[in-house]
């Protein structure tokens, strides 16, 4: 039986892609089941981690679920021991344990996002029956209510995400932990004025130490083109008028949630720290908000332009001026309007004209009316 070339490509690296998946799948057992010892042990197994689940698209919720937990284990034992270790020791694990906390992020979310394929042990094991199914009475594996009804495919497919949801939720919570642990165990060793930076293809992170007054108009910036631009009057919720800790990160996918066109971004946070390990809030002036710019992911395709021929527009049978496109972009959600123009004769002068609201009116005996000039 014969099929066209990239079918049977695709079909190929689908097979590629789950063999490798279950690979992984195997080999994670043995990695989180090593003793930690010393700060050697937890350089070793956490770059072991980041380097295993480097491709997020070969990471089974097993793989996941074992690593997150592991990589909780080695911030906490890291922090255990950060007063009797160096700052290089406390840097190098760091390092391995925030790449391995972006690379799960990722591993879990992609499925959700519809940025990775489902993997074939996820979905096999999401739909075969538990063991415990006669016996517990509230396992949600039988709850079709869950998954939305429908037809067996529905439900099988439903009851997948359902359990990918389950599990991004519970690394969520676990990779926060992990993130406080790690950052206490850094900005300890900086003083102000010191910084410590992790910028790799998995993760940025930027840590550094500074005075409050400091924190007024700063510009933190990250890698493509990422910034907050604290506001001056801005509301910080602490007791402390010394020193706190700036920590900035950059990963990217964003995380699956309750918002939608999240999954062609980055995501980017900026958190205060305070002297003793903790979070601190703060709150800006409605006037003068903080700003933020957020990078779009490059690996996304966009679709290529739409190209107008608008110099023939008034030798039509109307004989128009302008050309007209009206784009309706109500939403509950925030918009970012991006407006690209590529002239295809410089030698002609365009005039771009865009209106929010409303259609415009282009007439010159209502300019004022409408506010054109």
């Amino acid at each position: 039986i014969s099929m066209p070339l990239n079918e049977s490509a695709l079909i190929n690296y689908n097979i590629e892609l789950n063999s490798l998946a279950n690979v992984r799948d195997y080999l994670v057992t043995f990695l989180t089941n090593l003793l930690i010892t010393t700060s050697n042990s937890i350089i070793l197994q956490s770059s072991s981690l980041a380097q295993l689940t480097q491709a997020t698209n070969q990471l089974t919720r097993n793989t996941l679920m074992l690593v997150s937990n592991r990589c909780y284990e080695l911030s906490a034992a890291l922090y255990a021991m950060f007063e009797k270790i160096s700052y290089e020791d406390a840097q190098s694990a760091s390092n391995q344990l925030f790449q391995c906390a972006s690379n799960i992020l990722n591993g879990v979310n992609g499925p959700l996002q519809g940025r990775t394929d489902v993997l074939d042990l996820d979905y096999s094991r999401a739909n075969t029956m538990p063991t415990d199914y006669d016996t517990d009475l509230e396992s949600a594996w039988s709850n079709t209510n869950l998954f939305g009804g429908g037809d067996e495919a529905s439900i099988e497919k439903n009851r997948n995400i359902y359990y990918q949801k389950q599990l991004a939720n519970q690394i969520n919570s676990q990779v926060t932990k992990i993130l406080s642990l790690l950052t206490s165990s850094l900005h300890i060793h900086l003083n102000i004025g010191q910084h410590s930076l992790i910028n790799t293809s998995q993760t940025f992170m930027s840590l550094e130490t500074i005075s409050i007054q400091s924190l007024k108009d700063r510009l933190v910036k990250q890698v493509e083109n990422a910034q907050f631009n604290i506001p001056s009057d801005f509301i910080l919720n602490t007791t402390s008028n010394s020193s706190i800790s700036l920590r900035s990160r950059v990963d990217p996918l964003a995380s699956y949630g309750n918002f939608q066109n999240t999954n062609l971004s980055r995501s980017i946070s900026l958190s205060i720290i305070d002297q003793n390990g903790n979070e601190v809030s703060f709150q800006a002036n409605e006037n003068n908000p903080m700003q933020m710019i957020i990078p779009r992911d490059p690996n996304v395709v966009i679709p290529s332009m739409y190209l107008q021929n608008v110099t023939s527009i008034n030798s039509t049978i109307n004989n128009l001026l302008f050309d007209y496109r009206y784009i309706n972009i109500t939403s509950s959600l925030p918009i970012s309007v991006h407006f690209e123009i590529h002239s295809l004769n410089r030698s002609l002068a365009y005039l771009f004209i865009y209106k929010f609201d409303q259609a415009p009116q282009l007439n010159s005996s209502i300019n004022l009316s409408v506010g054109w000039t």
